[in-house]
């Protein structure tokens, strides 16, 4: 029986075979194939920890605020011998004159200067204050239906509510319109609000009459 046939070769035109590349005779490798890696990968390489920028950052405000609430404690210790000094920047001084000079418009029938403080910071930009003037009008006349002249004695207590507004209690001596003749001393409620360098008592309420 005849051997394999031989694999065909190419021949010139004067019949000798064409020089080339051997016939192939290995068989294809079965593997391992050039670059794959042999067995199980490795398992993977953890990336370096983030620096920690946020932990630095949380401890410089907490850094900060304790040294705000130290700054806030030596000034509130310095400042406590004071008993004028109220916080928000209010003083027992300041919020008498105030309350004071509404007083006295009130008993005089200054209706501009009763208007100005109870429109809170808005007089001078009203146009039309007919209305305005008439309800402080309408107040000076029921304070001097019931006294004749009332007189801050003390201030009893300051609620601040921010830098610019605060609830104000006092004393105030009055002397009664009334045969009765004095009532002695009464007290009252003021909302006071800071505009500029001005307290405005934006209203103003006698703890044990109606509200003027």
């Amino acid at each position: 029986m005849a051997g394999p046939i031989p694999p065909h070769q190419q021949v010139g035109a004067d019949g000798q075979p064409i020089p080339g590349p051997p016939p192939y005779a290995e068989p294809y490798p079965t593997g391992p194939y050039p670059g794959v890696y042999p067995g199980a990968l490795p398992p993977p390489v953890p990336y370096p920890p983030k620096p920690r920028r946020r932990l630095g950052l949380w401890l410089s405000l907490v850094a900060l605020v304790l040294v705000g609430v130290a700054v806030a404690g030596v000034l509130i210790i310095r400042g406590g011998g004071s008993a004028t000094t109220a916080a928000g920047g209010f003083t027992e001084a300041n919020a008498k004159s105030a309350i004071a000079n509404y007083l006295t418009a009130l008993s005089k029938g200054d209706t501009e200067t009763i208007a100005r403080n109870n429109l809170c910071g808005m007089f001078d930009g009203v146009k039309d204050r007919k209305s305005d003037l008439a309800l402080a009008r309408l107040a000076s006349d029921a304070f001097r239906r019931q006294f004749s002249g009332a007189e801050v004695t003390s201030i009893d207590a300051i609620v601040p509510w921010s830098n610019y507004q605060a609830q104000v209690l006092f004393t105030m001596k009055v002397a009664s319109t009334s045969a009765r003749g004095n009532r002695g001393s009464e007290q009252g409620v003021a909302q006071l609000l800071r505009q500029g360098n001005q307290l405005l008592v934006c209203s103003y309420l006698l703890r044990t009459a109606a509200q003027y």
